[in-house]
């Protein structure tokens, strides 16, 4: 298969799947064929480094959660589990991978806790080397009645990770402060915004241009615009994108050009909100939505923004989604991948 490039695929292994799967995915007609399995525990999020670095959470519901460390072998497409880590805090489901490649962070929604992990030389991780907990609640008896880390994301300019609390409506901001002892965040440096009563921060993504960040909520259904500079985040916009009051928002994606957010919504009427981005000061306008398969829970799009893959939990799918780059709707192609459980898209290669 000529121009491609390689598709993960996580899956939670309550049934049959069995871990990361590879794929290679053709990047001119949207077909995909099946390459190999590394055998993990739940990899319910993936993080990708370079060409062949692969890192991954083992989302347990109970203790013992890990990070994993995996490799790909860019002729073959065979990957490799190479070690695995307890985070000290269960079910993390989101990790990220520092710029420089040094260092992973994963969040802890069980543990309500990020965990950090040195990478060493040969790719694999350390123990862990600092665990960071929090504490509170929200107003949401059922969903908020602890802290319960979602997400975490490198800023742009890579001095800052950012981690969403889905239990306390809060979005964290940590300084990145390498010691010799293996810290890897400086604790005293902790920031806190707060989002509106409800929200239920989970993913966050920054724009392109490195000047904005977006971020869905699971509770409230909602997209909410920051500005961003020099570490610092300013509301501007409020929209919403589950008109249902579902309370399953899941991922949120930006098309490479930046003039397009990407909301996917689950429990009812699941599918994809889009909306336009203002080119100069990056307001938010629905455009449309694209319903989709049962429970479209993560999305990737194609460094050439050429297709959008969903995720679909439930139904046991990944769709593909060839995206118009004038109005930014989405067409199916009618290609889905056939997988028990896909939880998380990634490209690397």
């Amino acid at each position: 298969m000529e121009d491609f490039i390689y598709l993960l695929v996580g899956t939670y292994t309550k049934e049959s799947s069995e871990g990361v799967y590879v794929y290679k995915f053709n990047t001119l007609t949207g077909e995909s064929e099946y390459v190999s399995l590394a055998k993990v525990d739940n990899p319910s999020y993936l993080a990708v480094y370079s060409n062949n670095q692969i890192f991954a959470v083992s989302e347990n519901e109970k203790e013992p959660s890990y990070a994993n460390a995996l490799s790909l072998d860019i002729e073959t497409g065979d990957i490799t589990l190479l070690n695995r880590e307890e985070t000290k805090g269960n079910a993390p489901c989101n990790i990220a991978v520092d710029p420089k490649g040094t260092f992973v962070v994963t969040s802890n929604y069980g543990g309500g806790s990020i965990s950090a992990f040195r990478i060493k030389e040969d790719g694999k991780l350390s123990p862990v080397t600092q665990v960071i907990s929090f504490s509170g609640k929200g107003t949401n008896e059922e969903r908020q009645e602890a802290p319960h880390l979602h997400c975490v994301r490198f800023s742009p300019d890579g001095k800052y990770i950012f981690a969403t609390d889905l239990g306390t409506d809060h979005i964290y901001r940590f300084d990145i402060q390498v010691t010799e002892e293996g810290d890897v965040l400086d604790e005293a440096s902790l920031k806190k915004y707060k989002v509106a009563d409800g929200s239920g921060p989970r993913h966050l993504e920054f724009h392109p241009a490195g000047d904005k960040m977006y971020l869905i909520n699971e509770l409230a259904g909602t997209v909410i615009g920051f500005y961003y500079k020099d570490g610092e985040l300013e509301e501007f916009q409020t929209i919403k994108a589950d008109l249902l009051n579902a309370q399953g928002s899941g991922d949120i994606a930006i098309s490479p050009d930046g003039k397009f957010v990407y909301a996917s919504n689950r429990l009812k009427g699941d599918g994809i909100a889009i909306f336009s981005i203002h080119e100069q000061n990056g307001r938010m306008s629905k455009v449309g939505y694209q319903p989709t398969d049962i429970h479209p829970r993560n999305m990737v799009i194609t460094p050439d923004g050429k297709f959008l893959l969903v995720a679909n939990m439930e139904s046991h799918t990944v769709e593909i989604y060839q995206m118009d780059h004038t109005t930014g709707l989405l067409r199916n192609i009618d290609k889905n991948i056939l997988i028990n459980m896909p939880v998380c898209l990634k490209f690397i290669g």
